[in-house]
C-alpha cells in the first residue's frame, strides 16, 4: 500500500524555521520525483519545490526561492523541505506527493500525503 506521512509541521514565528518530513512505504521511492505542495485557506493548491528521483534537480515556486530547501535520503525513504525566513504568508496546510518526473504540476502527481499544518504567526 501507497503511503506518504508528513512530519515536522507546527507554529512557527515570522522569520522562523521548520523543517518538514515525509517517509514513503509501499513502492521504490528510487524511481519517483517528489513535491511539496501547500494551500492557505480560501486558496487553491500550490507547487512549493520539487526534487528529482536521484536529487541532483530540484524546482521551487518563486514564492520560496532562496527561503526554502528540498532535499531526499533514499536510504531511508524520506524527504525534507526546510524552510528558513518564514513569512505569515507561508501558513497552509502542506503535502508531499510523488510523480514519475520533477513537476510542479499538481495532476501529474499521483501519490500524496494527508497533509500537515503550518502556520506562521507572532
Amino acid at each position: 500500500q501507497v503511503q506518504l506521512v508528513e512530519s515536522g509541521g507546527g507554529l512557527a514565528q515570522p522569520g522562523g524555521s521548520l523543517r518538514l518530513s515525509c517517509v514513503a512505504s509501499g513502492f521504490d521511492l528510487d524511481f519517483y520525483a517528489i513535491g511539496w505542495f501547500r494551500q492557505a485557506p480560501g486558496k487553491e493548491r500550490e507547487g512549493v519545490s520539487a526534487i528529482g528521483s536521484s536529487g541532483g534537480s530540484t524546482v521551487y515556486a518563486d514564492s520560496v526561492k532562496g527561503r526554502f530547501t528540498i532535499s531526499r535520503d533514499n536510504a531511508k525513504n524520506t524527504f525534507y523541505l526546510q524552510m528558513n525566513s518564514l513569512k505569515p504568508e507561508d501558513t497552509a496546510v502542506y503535502y508531499c506527493a510523488a510523480a514519475h518526473w520533477i513537476t510542479l504540476i499538481e495532476t501529474d502527481f499521483g501519490h500524496w500525503g494527508q497533509g500537515i499544518q503550518v502556520t506562521v504567526s507572532s
